[in-house]
């Protein structure tokens, strides 16, 4: 039997672990929240009571790309020749927009043609479920029930606003939306009318959407003039604890460390920060990044997401590939899992295990690494899963 947990009384526990909802109930309560907040129109209550409930997106927030595909599959879907020469095509074909949304704004052309190429395929793809369905089922969902109770009743703000009726507001299974993305939260903080219509309208005018991303960017810390992070080689007896977001050093003081460029030549001296990653461990890439990779990711908590982003700007804008050649075998998400419950058992707090290897699992790893005398770079692949088996295996004969 499945031992009892505090939830919502619309929540309910089944015996896989997965949460479905009573959602008339479920409904309800977001009415009384819309309520509460003063979201009280006729169209927002209608918007409420039309809402439906879709399984398939909760099947979908188990399964995000981040979780289950290397830094490698996931870089190699994004960044293809096809994407780059689309990419600069679009940076020619709307200049004169761009250019103003860099005058305004600071961030180039290069960067929000990168956001919106992995955003909806620069266009093609803005997703065609019902926002409000999609907001709402996540919603009555345990995982993140309060972050999208709080999405939906922003996207009937939006309605309430008069920018988009709810029947027409079609988006991701996540409920994001238009041309760039956008949660509905994101819409209200940072959208702007653009092209001066009288509303912000990000899935018709992309001077709507290519303003609000440049408006985002620039209220999250957008540094003009600066890039986002490069590929550089690590010298041989570099210390992979240093590897992390969490530690930032000067240019110049990477560069004392034996830090180069990718092509081996010295880093060029910058009054800036950054931090060294590794996203495919310590066998892959290694990439030196500053505060717009952190922007990024306040865009997107993914590093392999901010990653592409910049790695797609810069080749949209020019530069080089990447240098590095790295093979990675993905791990299944019970792989993920049994790595998680090793690392408990081992006294390795790596939480409840989830198979998501977020920061606090890669902590954990670091720390099993270091105390078995192995390279401490994070990094969960099926060699760290081997050894873990050995050490519970041999604690467990002790």
């Amino acid at each position: 039997m499945t031992r009892a947990r505090h939830v919502a009384p619309f929540l309910l526990l089944t015996a896989s672990g997965l949460v479905h909802a009573d959602f008339e109930a479920c409904r309800d309560h977001l009415k009384q929240e819309a309520e509460a907040a003063g979201i009280t129109s006729s169209e927002a209550m209608d918007a409420i009571a039309a809402v439906e409930q879709r399984e398939r997106i909760i099947e979908l927030d188990r399964s995000q790309p981040e979780f289950v595909q290397t830094f490698r599959q996931y870089l190699d879907a994004r960044v293809t020749p096809a994407h780059v020469e689309r990419g600069r095509e679009l940076v020619d074909e709307h200049d004169t927009l761009l250019r103003r949304v860099q005058s305004d704004f600071g961030v180039p052309p290069a960067y929000i043609v990168a956001f919106w190429g992995l955003e909806t395929h620069f266009g093609r793809h803005f997703g065609r479920v019902p926002v409000m369905d999609a907001l709402a089922t996540l919603a009555c969902d345990q995982r993140r029930s309060e972050f999208f109770t709080a999405e939906f009743l922003d996207a009937l703000r939006i309605v309430d606003d008069g920018n988009m009726a709810a029947g027409d507001m079609q988006g991701s299974w996540a409920g994001a939306m238009g041309h760039m993305q956008f949660m509905p939260s994101t819409f209200n903080a940072h959208a702007v009318d653009y092209d001066d219509s009288g509303r912000i309208d990000i899935w018709n005018s992309l001077d709507d959407a290519f303003g609000s991303a440049g408006s985002y960017l620039q209220a999250m810390g957008w540094q003009p003039g600066q890039r986002w992070g490069r590929e550089v080689t690590l010298p041989d007896d570099f210390d992979y604890s240093e590897a992390s977001l969490d530690t930032r050093r000067s240019v110049d003081d990477w560069a004392d460390m034996g830090v180069r460029t990718a092509t081996g030549d010295p880093l060029p001296s910058a009054d800036m920060e950054g931090s060294i990653i590794v996203p495919s461990g310590a066998n892959g890439p290694a990439f030196l990044v500053y505060d717009n990779f952190r922007v990024i990711m306040r865009w997107n908590r993914s590093i392999s997401y901010a990653i592409s982003v910049g790695y797609l700007a810069d080749r949209v804008a020019g530069l080089g590939e990447i240098r590095a050649d790295w093979d990675e075998e993905p791990l299944a998400i019970e792989e993920v899992e049994e790595i998680q419950r090793h690392l408990n058992d081992l006294g390795h707090d790596s939480g409840e295990p989830d198979g998501m290897p977020g920061p606090r699992t890669r902590a954990a790893i670091r720390e099993f690494q270091t105390a078995a005398g192995h390279t401490a770079d994070g990094h969960p692949d099926h060699d760290l899963l081997e050894a873990l088996r050995r050490a519970v295996e041999d604690s467990n004969t002790q």
